[in-house]
């Protein structure tokens, strides 16, 4: 990324950077400290910034912290697929009329996905049984 006249890089879109400090955590496997999420960032981020990203990302409940030394080290709560699904209750906790949504929702699915969302509902025939 070009640095501007100034030597700074451009800004980022908000959440642009919270979107790459939790790929890193994710691929990493293990509870990441700042310094090793920068690392892997490619040490464009200031120190700083890397510990105020992950320290609101622990404020919102996306990571854990446990101490490592003089620093905490940081994981995701969950995986892909489990953000995606928090992002689903969020919108669908936003709205008054859960049935309407769900509803709507339901007749937008594929038949493929109609068909895995009504196994996985059904305790006879879900996945494991």
């Amino acid at each position: 990324m070009a640095a501007d006249g100034r030597g700074r890089l451009p800004r980022r879109a908000n959440g642009e950077r919270g979107a790459e400090v939790l790929a890193v955590l994710q691929q990493a496997g293990e509870p990441l400290i700042p310094s090793e999420v920068s690392e892997r960032i490619g040490g464009e981020l200031a120190y700083s910034t890397v510990v105020t990203i992950l320290t609101r990302m622990y404020a919102k409940c996306l990571l854990t912290r446990t101490p490592r030394g003089r620093a905490f080290a940081y994981a995701p709560v969950t995986d892909e697929d489990g953000f995606a699904a928090r992002r689903m209750r969020g919108v669908l906790d936003e709205r008054p009329d859960r049935e309407a949504v769900l509803s709507r929702f339901v007749d937008e699915l594929t038949s493929t996905d109609e068909e895995l969302l009504r196994q996985l509902l059904d305790p006879d025939t879900g996945p494991g049984r």
